[in-house]
């Protein structure tokens, strides 16, 4: 079976992660700070917070923003559930920003619109987050610029884009946002099994980051509250926080996967740049690229032309899959999903979205996919368009 996507794990990584295994600590030692400042080095972030999952790196960012009862949070309706449910996690409302029918990251024309008619109605969002969709960087200049202009923060949620850059700054970098927030699950660009990461520039919110992930407990002196010199204090809980920390099991596989990163992603633009060429003349839509962006490719979504091919998106995707090539399609637009349609969203609410989502499939791009391999990827859907 061909994946859409795939972990690669080598003998070097075995080995560090066996490392720590016959080491002292296989939690809450050395491995995961040294991990932290490996991937904010990268990105050239002055901070950088290991949890367990993208989700809960979600979740705290938005705390540590003061989301919480009677905000909004907007988000992408192309994007993982994720993307929407950490604003629902602190209590917040959600709302959902059209995408733009070419690089199916936010619609900065959509976004616009809507600020404006939420100023007028006093529903402005408390949060934005932008998903950087398939590895490719949304526009951050526009979006940054709306920020200032309507008062709202922004995360940015670079689950797909590890490796990406955005006008030479690498994704991560938080050049124009306040947080952003990495996947390490093992279908993304590099893996830690299950893990995520927010990073950040800024000294406060890095150590609401802290607190949070760790129970809502911290060691540090600066923030714990005076006590009795006879008793015992080596620790406070001063906040109610989560257990969302990262092992050093996991972290030692990501450090080491960190070494292989810009190689994993010239791997993946070269899969992408051969699927461009030989897609490029079918009745189908091959991922465009905005000139500043430079995309790391996590996914490789092609669009069916309905009206111009013999079959359907269906159709096809179904003799993918029984030709043992695992496509995925990424994603249902969030609000069509039954928990969200409770909250009397409808269809039409998104059109490009629902538009993407009735023609997109998303086909094998991974380190390790053959020559070979992509060859029969490559012939099954031209035969099937054509």
């Amino acid at each position: 079976m061909i994946s859409y996507g795939r972990q690669e794990i080598t003998e070097d990584d075995i080995a560090e992660v066996e490392k720590v295994l016959r080491s002292d600590f296989l939690t809450q030692g050395p491995a995961v700070p040294k991990f932290e400042k490996s991937v904010a080095d990268y990105c050239g972030a002055s901070h950088a917070i290991a949890v367990n999952s993208a989700t809960s790196a979600l979740h705290i960012a938005c705390l540590a923003l003061g989301l919480g009862p009677g905000d909004w949070l907007w988000t992408s309706s192309n994007s993982f559930v994720a993307s929407a449910n950490c604003g629902l996690y602190c209590g917040a409302n959600v709302d959902f920003v059209d995408i733009d029918s070419k690089t199916y990251n936010i619609s900065i024309e959509a976004l616009s619109n809507k600020l404006v008619e939420a100023e007028k109605s006093g529903r402005l969002p408390k949060i934005l987050i932008p998903v950087h969709f398939a590895g490719q960087p949304c526009d951050m200049i526009a979006i940054h610029k709306l920020s200032k202009k309507y008062g709202f923060k922004i995360i940015e949620d670079a689950s797909h884009a590890i490796g990406a850059s955005y006008n030479q700054n690498k994704v991560g970098s938080c050049t124009h946002s306040d947080i952003t927030v990495f996947s390490f699950h093992p279908v993304k660009i590099i893996t830690t099994g299950e893990g995520g990461m927010a990073l950040t520039n800024n000294d406060i919110v890095v150590n609401r980051l802290l607190h949070l992930r760790n129970s809502g407990n911290t060691r540090d002196k600066l923030f714990m509250q005076p006590r009795p010199e006879n008793e015992i204090w080596n620790y406070q809980q001063i906040e109610l926080g989560f257990n969302y920390r990262m092992t050093d099991i996991q972290a030692a596989l990501g450090l080491s996967q960190m070494r292989r990163l810009d190689q994993y992603i010239n791997i993946r633009r070269e899969i992408a740049k051969r699927y461009d060429s030989e897609l490029n003349n079918l009745p189908l839509k091959i991922p465009y690229q905005l000139s500043k962006t430079y995309s790391s490719y996590h996914l490789y979504p092609i669009c069916i032309s309905v009206n111009e091919t013999k079959k359907t998106q269906k159709q096809i995707y179904d003799v993918l899959w029984k030709n043992n090539i695992a496509v995925g399609l990424h994603y249902i637009p969030i609000y069509l999903h039954p928990f969200y349609q409770m909250m009397k969203f409808k269809r039409g609410y998104c059109p490009n979205a629902e538009t993407y989502f009735q023609s997109a499939i998303s086909i094998p791009v991974f380190v390790g996919l053959s020559f070979e391999q992509q060859s029969k990827i490559i012939k099954i859907i031209s035969d099937e368009c054509l």
